[in-house]
């Protein structure tokens, strides 16, 4: 099970219009989504009520704060001490449950290019700095899917209720 973060509507459709335009098509078939966790069992109770407990929290508003490249791709860095700090209980929260990668410290981004050439990842960054401006986002909760291989199915959604 994957969980990741819930986007206002409107910030939800400005990063699907850029992996709209940027992704190549034959491996654009998820939305664009900020990544919290990438395998939890989905069907362990103490899981989900942890989650659930989870969404007891006023909901985030990272900052965007950068555009980088990361070889194959390009993605927007995020920002918020709380989230962090929350991802970080969480973390201690599910230990027993994490994968290797999903002990790691959170660096949140949003993915909008990726299985392209270095050189057309760092034509992509530079076009976008070039008007960049940091903003705000909204997250309305968490969302969990499966994975298939590729795409992903929808299973839950926690809002936040802080």
């Amino acid at each position: 099970m994957i969980v990741t973060l819930q986007l206002s509507g409107s910030d939800q459709q400005y990063f699907n219009a850029l992996r709209d335009a940027h992704y190549p098509k034959r491996f654009n078939y998820l939305e664009a989504h900020i990544t919290l966790f990438y395998k939890l069992p989905e069907d362990n109770p103490e899981v989900l009520a942890i989650l659930a407990d989870a969404a007891a929290v006023p909901p985030f508003e990272p900052a965007v704060t950068s555009i980088f490249s990361f070889g194959p791709g390009v993605a927007f860095g995020l920002h918020d001490n709380a989230l962090l700090l929350w991802h970080s209980s969480l973390q201690a929260q599910l230990a027993p449950f994490l994968i290797k990668q999903d002990q790691q410290p959170l660096h949140p981004h949003i993915t909008i290019q990726n299985k392209v050439t270095e050189f057309k990842a760092t034509q992509l960054q530079a076009t976008l700095m070039a008007s960049f401006q940091p903003f705000t986002l909204k997250t309305l909760g968490l969302q969990t899917w499966r994975y298939l291989k590729g795409p992903w199915k929808a299973l839950s959604e926690y809002p936040f209720r802080g």
